[in-house]
């Protein structure tokens, strides 16, 4: 089980420090959202980020890409050194060929989906796959309400990976705290994307020791 503190909640003007902070709670992994302003109604960062990101940090870094066009994207995010890229079925009609992209790199590939997005949409995929990333709010901003719908995609993805011996891991990202990820868990979630939650909580030790607790 994992927790991936996404630096989209952390305060940017101390980056450095407050990736060590999770970092000395326990992070192994860091969930960078990268927003384009098209794919969604907001901006994030871009590849020199991950590149400093990268000089300064062990951790896996985890990156989501929410951009149209993709393909012209994850060579920068591959080069600036991202182990993990993760790109939106919605916004290519050609997957199979970024996973291979990805992959070719010697880095891990994931897909991911918005909440009306049917999850069987992802089938012809799942046999290349790392990682699903299951959106369980709209994506384009932090802070929002837990969507319950997506428990039953995280169901579906358990019993294909169950069935036909899949090896992706299976993230959520969206409203995750100690109460929702309960269920994800249950679920059979594996990486778990919290940002506000610990970013944005007042004692950031108390709130990783409970969301440990609860997926552990």
């Amino acid at each position: 089980m994992i927790i991936a503190p996404s630096i989209l909640s952390a305060d940017f003007s101390r980056l450095q420090a407050e990736i060590e902070e999770v970092e000395g709670l326990g992070a192994t992994w860091l969930h960078v959202d990268v927003m384009d302003g098209h794919f969604v109604p907001n901006m994030t960062i871009g590849p020199i980020v991950v590149e400093s990101i990268r000089s300064k940090t062990r951790s896996t870094i985890d990156c989501h890409l929410m951009v149209k066009e993709p393909e012209k994207m994850i060579p920068w995010f591959i080069r600036a050194g991202a182990d993990v890229i993760t790109f939106h079925l919605e916004a290519t009609s050609s997957p199979s060929d970024l996973i291979r992209l990805i992959r070719r790199s010697g880095k891990k590939a994931g897909i991911s989906i918005k909440p009306a997005t049917p999850v069987r949409m992802l089938e012809p995929c799942l046999a290349e796959l790392d990682l699903v990333l299951v959106m369980s709010v709209e994506p384009g901003f932090g802070g929002q309400g837990f969507m319950p719908e997506s428990i039953e995609k995280v169901k579906w993805l358990v019993e294909m990976k169950r069935k036909q011996g899949y090896s992706y891991l299976i993230e959520i990202d969206g409203g995750i705290n100690a109460v929702t990820a309960k269920t994800c868990r249950d679920a059979g979630v594996e990486v778990f994307v919290a940002g506000s939650a610990v970013f944005g909580a007042k004692d950031r030790k108390k709130a990783w020791a409970d969301l440990k607790a609860v997926i552990e």
